[in-house]
């Protein structure tokens, strides 16, 4: 009997530890994608930003600061917002800070939030941004986000 239940702990065990490290590469695999997909962003490489996106009907990204709010529902609206951007802006070489604040995965869906500063020669605020993904052919995908100025206390908030 002791040796039934030695081997019972031992599998256990052994669970958890693969359990733990599969976790732990899904999510540096979701860091990846959101670093990738920024990074595309500001270099104005449309193929690599898109390939990074679940394009669905059920897409979904919003943004607000003091200047503007904006949204986009479905994958062809996202697409069709950012159209011009991807033809007219110049590529940079901002330099992107984070903050990871939480990331939890479940099954085939993932949540990533996180606070981003990026450096460049506009005057931006911090942003709180969160990510809504899903695995997608064994691929994170993004399908929603979110994205909101972080006011200094004196300023007003949204």
């Amino acid at each position: 009997m002791k040796t039934i239940a030695r081997i019972f702990v031992v599998c256990m065990l052994a669970c958890l530890v693969v359990s733990t490290f599969a976790q732990k590469n899904e999510v540096e695999a979701i860091k990846n994608l959101i670093e990738k997909e920024t990074t595309a962003f500001f270099e104005i490489d449309y193929k690599t930003w898109a390939s990074s996106w679940s394009q669905t009907p059920y897409a979904f990204w919003s943004f607000a600061d003091t200047t503007d709010v904006n949204s986009f529902s479905g994958w062809e609206s996202i697409n069709a917002g950012f159209k011009e951007y991807f033809q007219t802006a110049k590529p940079s070489k901002a330099k992107i800070e984070r903050n990871w604040l939480d990331i939890k995965v479940w099954g085939n869906g993932a949540y990533a939030r996180f606070t981003q500063s990026v450096h460049d020669n506009t005057a931006r605020p911090p942003q709180a941004e969160v990510r809504v993904l899903e695995k997608v052919k064994g691929s994170w995908k993004i399908v929603a986000v979110s994205v909101i100025a972080i006011q200094k206390d004196n300023e007003p908030k949204l």
